[in-house]
């Protein structure tokens, strides 16, 4: 990709409310993907650590078109699905969807495949395991309208069709039971996402 992943968190990072660490001083630890069924967006998580070793979660989407509600992160080329237009995910109604879907299922992450120009997809090993709690009662709905805030205290929430859902970009320190989707990386675990 170019401009890579790196790149494009170290140029995006210091511009959101959440980020408390210096420019471009960030290390990617890993990431995760869930599938968007319909198999047209790209829907991914880093987990990255900054110079003082405080780990943030960025959860990103990707799409072959612009999403006219989505906060943009960037444009990039990929050598094989060609120009994508990157978004945080938190504005995305595909990445909620998968999201609440995955807590309320007791669902995991997708298998992670690299695509190497000329060869067959190849599977890698995850660097993020994460692990919905299940969640009795409540029923994903189709993802029309979603209004998002910031709280300044390093959480994005999402309120849609009567849910409320908060994505911990601050994922160590949080320690919360319930409908809960959890998230484990080398050297750290935390809370990933949480519905209220």
């Amino acid at each position: 990709m170019s401009p890579t992943k790196v790149e494009l968190l170290r140029d995006w990072l210091p511009r959101t409310s959440f980020y408390r660490g210096g420019e471009s001083s960030v290390d990617r630890l890993g990431a995760f993907r869930f599938n968007d069924p319909a198999g047209e967006v790209g829907i991914e998580t880093h987990l990255v650590r900054d110079a003082d070793g405080v780990v943030y979660q960025v959860p990103w989407t990707y799409r072959s078109a612009p999403l006219r509600e989505g906060r943009s992160v960037g444009e990039t080329e990929h050598s094989v699905l060609g120009h994508r237009f990157v978004y945080d995910a938190t504005t995305d109604p595909v990445y909620i969807r998968q999201l609440l879907v995955t807590i309320c299922a007791g669902g995991s992450e997708a298998e992670q495949y690299v695509h190497v120009e000329g060869d067959e997809p190849r599977k890698v090993a995850g660097t993020v395991r994460v692990q919905g709690s299940g969640a009795e009662g409540i029923e994903v709905p189709a993802i029309t309208r979603l209004d998002v805030t910031d709280d300044g205290e390093g959480r994005t929430c999402i309120d849609t069709a009567g849910i409320t859902i908060a994505v911990h970009h601050l994922p160590a320190g949080v320690a919360l039971s319930g409908r809960t989707l959890m998230g484990a990386w080398k050297g750290g675990r935390g809370v990933l996402a949480s519905i209220r």
